[in-house]
């Protein structure tokens, strides 16, 4: 009579248990991160953000920053009209990511960015710069959530209060004063424009010092303006 034989279950290896494990946290870390900004984004539609990290980190190395949170409805409607055309044009229409704009990146050979006004809000308030792969999967795992809770004239909003516009100068409020000496609710369409013109770079251009390429490049954002508030793609901000 045949003997039986007992099937041997073979061991895991150390190596896969620990590469498990390792999985196991990471995803534990991405789930943490993903539900802490869920709540922090849930206060913050009605509460507004405070420093953020970047701020803190040019005020240890300037040693202050200028910065005064403004509400929108306190800014002249053209500075929010502005920068959605400078930086976001479809801003209205999209869920957090330009598919459009990504496409057409994909097919120029990534020469140019197409992060939304969406995704720079959620960078600046809740991550870091930098351009690590590990920012860029939170940054993608939470802007469709801040869209979620928050009103899209809530985003422009706090982006026009935490956006750098030069060297230690952060938000709509600082910005008009510094570089035209009056408050955001006096500021023109040229102005407008102009602050709008320096963004994302504004420690290699000026609102005041305007070059050839910037002055150009005001004179588009101001068309772009009164363009998407003619055909309506600025009404989801728009009171």
């Amino acid at each position: 009579m045949a003997k039986k034989t007992k099937s041997r279950k073979t061991a895991p290896s150390p190596g896969r248990g620990i590469l498990g494990g390792l999985r196991r946290f990471v995803l534990w870390c991405v789930l943490v991160s993903v539900v802490s900004v869920g709540l922090a984004a849930l206060v913050h539609r009605y509460v507004a953000p405070g420093p953020t990290f970047y701020m803190r980190q040019e005020a240890q190395r300037l040693g202050g920053v200028d910065r005064e949170w403004v509400a929108l409805d306190k800014v002249a409607p053209v500075m929010a009209r502005a920068v959605v055309a400078a930086e976001d044009a479809n801003f209205c229409s999209h869920w957090g990511f330009d598919m459009g704009a990504i496409r057409a990146v994909i097919e120029e050979g990534g020469a140019r960015g197409a992060s939304t006004l969406s995704q720079q809000t959620v960078k600046n308030v809740y991550l870091w710069h930098g351009r690590s792969w590990s920012r860029k999967a939170l940054e993608a795992l939470m802007t469709p959530l801040v869209e979620a809770i928050w009103p899209k004239r809530r985003i422009v909003e706090v982006y026009l209060n935490i956006a750098e516009f030069d060297e230690g100068i952060f938000g709509v409020e600082a910005a008009a004063r510094h570089y035209f000496g009056v408050g955001p609710e006096a500021l023109t369409a040229r102005q407008a424009a102009r602050l709008a013109a320096v963004l994302p770079d504004p420690k290699g251009r000026s609102a005041s010092k305007p070059t050839d390429w910037i002055r150009k490049r005001t004179a588009a954002i101001m068309d772009g303006a009164a363009t998407i508030r003619r055909d309506g793609r600025a009404a989801c901000f728009e009171d």
